[in-house]
C-alpha cells in the first residue's frame, strides 16, 4: 500500500478535482486489492491494476454521484475542408522551463482543478493516464468526437487558467 498510495491518491485526485472525496476513492480502492491480495502480492503489474481500479471507481464515481456533466456542444472543429482542426495549445512549448517538476505538477494540479469535470476527466484521461480516445469514449459513454472535443477544448481551457493564475512566460524562463 506504502509504495502505491501516493499513485492511486493523485489518479483520484485528477479526475475527481477534490481531495476528499480522492481520499474515499482510494481507500476503496485499498479495500478491493485487500480482496485481491493473493493475487497481487506477487504480481508485477499490481500498480498498473491499482491505478485501472482508481481510474475506473474515479469515473463511476462521478457518473454516480455528478447531477449531469453540461455538454456545451457535440460540435468538432472543422476546417473548410471538412477535416478536423487541430487546436494549438495555448502555451508554447518554454511556458514552463526553468521551473522544477514539482513546481510544475503543483501548478498543473491546481489549474486542472479548476477546469469544469467534462474537460478535466476526458483531459487527465488521455494526458496522465496515456488512454486512447476511444477507450476514453467507451469509460464516459460519450461519442469519440465529443471525447476529442472536450479534449481540445480542456488544453485551451487549462492554458488560459495557467495564463490568468498570475504566470507570464518569462517567469519561467532561466
Amino acid at each position: 500500500m506504502r509504495n502505491y498510495q501516493d499513485m492511486v491518491y493523485s489518479t483520484a485526485v485528477r479526475l475527481i478535482g477534490n481531495e476528499t472525496q480522492a481520499e474515499d476513492i482510494a481507500q476503496d480502492v485499498f479495500i478491493k486489492a485487500h480482496e485481491h491480495f493473493d493475487n497481487l502480492r506477487s504480481s508485477p503489474t499490481a500498480g498498473g491494476w491499482l491505478k485501472t481500479v482508481a481510474t475506473n471507481l474515479s469515473i463511476n464515481h462521478i457518473q454516480r454521484y455528478k447531477k449531469r456533466w453540461s455538454f456545451f456542444s457535440d460540435l468538432v472543429h472543422r476546417s473548410d475542408e471538412g477535416e478536423e482542426k487541430e487546436v494549438e495549445f495555448a502555451a508554447p512549448d518554454t511556458f514552463f522551463s526553468g521551473v522544477d517538476s514539482s513546481e510544475r505538477r503543483e501548478w498543473i494540479e491546481r489549474a486542472l482543478e479548476k477546469l469544469p469535470d467534462h474537460q478535466r476527466i476526458p483531459l487527465v484521461l488521455y494526458h496522465f493516464e496515456d488512454l486512447p480516445y476511444e477507450d476514453i469514449a467507451k469509460k464516459l459513454g460519450v461519442s469519440l468526437s465529443k471525447v476529442k472535443t472536450d479534449i481540445l477544448r480542456g488544453r485551451e481551457a487549462l492554458a488560459k487558467v495557467l495564463v490568468r493564475s498570475g504566470a507570464s512566460h518569462e517567469q519561467f524562463q532561466t
